[in-house]
């Protein structure tokens, strides 16, 4: 047990919460809302969180852990997270353990034991074993010594059934505020739209919980999307020339997909590994081991890899196929530069694209109503792709949030030729409000090219004025700009009647001919470009790559010894930032970011001295 006793207590102030952070974290300032939801959460109060990948999230429950006396217990979807976050809560000199099934039965009781005795502060454990008669009973009597300080669940759109990420026993946790209703709880997610962020709330009883809805920003990520032309050309061509040696994710659709590419980059002279659903449970561990452990190592994966893994220093996630929605998009694109330091999203895409997820979901055993919502966020990513200015603008937008040109995605450092479809998307307006608001892009795009289907006449919309005065475009661009009209807002989509199109404010400027309507010529194609890539030599500060390599040599060192990824003793943020200030002394060494009071103790010396001996 850490020598904390001096700062439990079930009522955190501002001083104990910045002490904990300083002194076990080695952070001197919190980072954006992570205080409030501390002091609130560390004070009893419930909290749903919503916060980017590499926000912060951990420390808003970690502290109030610390905090509050007892043991908090933490609900965690993974094993290899359970594992990570617990090792590295060790080398910051907290107690805490994880049970889940990769224990062996005397390991397990072991836990249990220290749980019953009051030895941890912190319990990680899968939602299935949480809610077993047996862990609920050991519950139940740290509830009634009062040493149950909270529940943490991480990952929490897991609950959501309508996400891939989707897992029953979450639905179990409903249980906690019933059993233990004078228990603080505080869900964690890093992705989730209005309509996710309510069945959180809902299933997991949190509906009366404070909310805090961070900023969905990531600006360190470059966003980078490319026609398909000779994919994997276009793939290597972007590693080499922007990651070259960095750490990486490559997602494809399916599992021969994955193999084959991983096989291919393996040719190339590109350290890349395969992992899907399908490869013996042994092989995946080992190559998620790697990947965690080694540095520069290229995963090219299928969805089943990346909830969970906790690498700050991915610098890339590539996208080899269209994903299945903007959600999907920006939780799997925020597996890079979870650092804070810049990383790169970067995708290919073509209509095959299109035509293959929409087929997979025609064909899926879901119900018409979960299909109906499928294929609007495959529309919403499609314009997404097609965007032609600011791709963080759009993106953002579809988590309610408002931002400026990024200056820091493709469109943005050399924005696409397009063409003036402000015509065209005035008759698809009036199309919508000539047809009463009431039907979906096909049918609309019957009536404006003039096909006289059997629903447009049974709806007699071929008398109407709009019939026919889009004849000049084929259905494929007509769809563009149904897409994009949705995609700026102009149109909204009535899921209650079948996706119907209709009218918004946003509209009016444009049927009134105060703005112009561009749309994208055609995708840009991969072309080399002198663009710098973001190596150790990019970062701002001058540091001496010397230093900052032989830091990581030490540093992977004492991984090995402790057998644990490099990433838990140090990131790689906290090395540049000694290898910038380059410390000659402990005192000086307490001042950089990262390092607390554990790991000066533990690693200071021997950083001076690897300071001192690369001078």
């Amino acid at each position: 047990m850490m020598p904390m006793t001096e700062l439990a207590s079930p009522l955190a102030d501002a001083h104990s919460a910045l002490h904990v952070l300083e002194h076990v974290f080695g952070y001197t300032a919190f980072r954006g809302e992570q205080q409030a939801i501390v002091e609130h959460v560390a004070s009893g109060g419930d909290a749903l969180v919503l916060m980017p990948t590499g926000g912060g999230k951990s420390l808003c429950y970690q502290i109030p852990a610390l905090l509050r006396e007892g043991t908090a217990i933490v609900v965690s979807p993974l094993i290899a997270l359970m594992h990570d976050q617990v090792s590295a809560l060790i080398e910051a000199g907290v107690s805490a353990a994880f049970l889940n099934s990769s224990l062996d039965l005397n390991a397990a009781r072991e836990v249990e034991r220290r749980l019953f005795d009051g030895e941890l502060d912190l319990l990680y454990v899968a939602p299935e074993r949480l809610t077993t008669p047996r862990f609920l009973d050991q519950l139940d009597h740290l509830r009634d010594t009062r040493r149950l300080a909270l529940f943490a669940i991480d990952e929490a759109h897991c609950v959501s059934q309508w996400g891939h990420d989707f897992r029953p026993e979450y639905l179990q946790l409903s249980i906690l505020p019933e059993r233990y209703p004078s228990i603080p709880r505080i869900a964690l997610t890093a992705t989730a739209d209005r309509q996710t962020r309510e069945e959180i709330a809902q299933r997991l009883n949190l509906a009366m919980a404070r909310r805090f809805v961070s900023s969905f920003d990531r600006p360190n990520i470059r966003y980078t999307i490319v026609e398909k032309n000779d994919p994997r050309r276009q793939l290597l061509g972007f590693i080499r020339e922007e990651c070259l040696g960095e750490a990486g994710i490559v997602y494809c659709l399916s599992r021969r997909k994955v193999e084959e590419t991983a096989h291919w980059l393996q040719e190339q002279g590109i350290p890349a590994l395969p992992y899907h659903a399908g490869l013996p449970t042994e092989q995946r561990a080992e190559h998620q081991m790697r990947f965690l452990r080694e540095d520069g190592i290229v995963m090219v994966a299928t969805i089943a890899f990346g909830m969970g893994i906790d690498k700050p220093d991915v610098r890339f996630v590539a996208h080899l196929d269209l994903p299945r929605s903007i959600e999907g998009y920006y939780q799997e694109t925020g597996r890079a530069g979870r650092d804070g330091l810049p990383a790169q999203a970067w995708m290919t895409w073509g209509a095959q694209d299109v035509v293959q997820q929409r087929r997979m979901v025609d064909e899926s055993d879901a119900n018409e109503n979960f299909k109906r919502l499928a294929r609007n966020r495959l529309e919403v990513l499609v314009g997404l792709v097609e965007a032609t200015d600011c791709r963080r603008q759009h993106l953002l937008a579809y988590f309610g949030e408002e931002a400026r040109p990024c200056g820091n995605c493709d469109n943005c450092l050399s924005p696409p030729k397009t063409w003036d479809a402000t015509e065209a998307a005035r008759k698809a307006l009036s199309c919508v409000f000539r047809t009463g608001q009431r039907y979906g892009a096909g049918h609309l795009i019957d009536v404006l090219r003039g096909e006289a289907t059997e629903k447009v006449i049974e709806r007699g919309h071929e008398g109407i004025s709009t019939f026919g005065i889009g004849a000049e475009l084929d259905e494929k661009r007509w769809r563009t700009v149904f897409r994009q009209l949705i995609a700026r807002e102009m149109l909204a989509v009535d899921h209650e009647r079948y996706n119907a199109l209709t009218l918004t404010d946003q509209a009016r400027p444009l049927l009134r001919g105060e703005v112009s309507f561009m749309l994208r010529v055609e995708l840009e194609r991969s072309r080399s470009r002198q663009r710098k890539r973001t190596t150790t030599l990019d970062i701002p500060g001058g540091i001496p790559t010397t230093l900052f390599d032989r830091l990581r040599v030490w540093r992977t060192e004492q991984a090995k010894e402790r057998n644990v990824p490099a990433y838990v003793i140090f990131h790689d943020a906290t090395l540049r930032e000694i290898a910038i200030a380059r410390p000659t002394s402990i005192a000086e060494l307490a001042g950089v970011s990262g390092i607390g009071d554990r790991k000066l103790e533990a690693y200071g010396e021997a950083i001076i001295r690897v300071v001192a001996e690369t001078s």
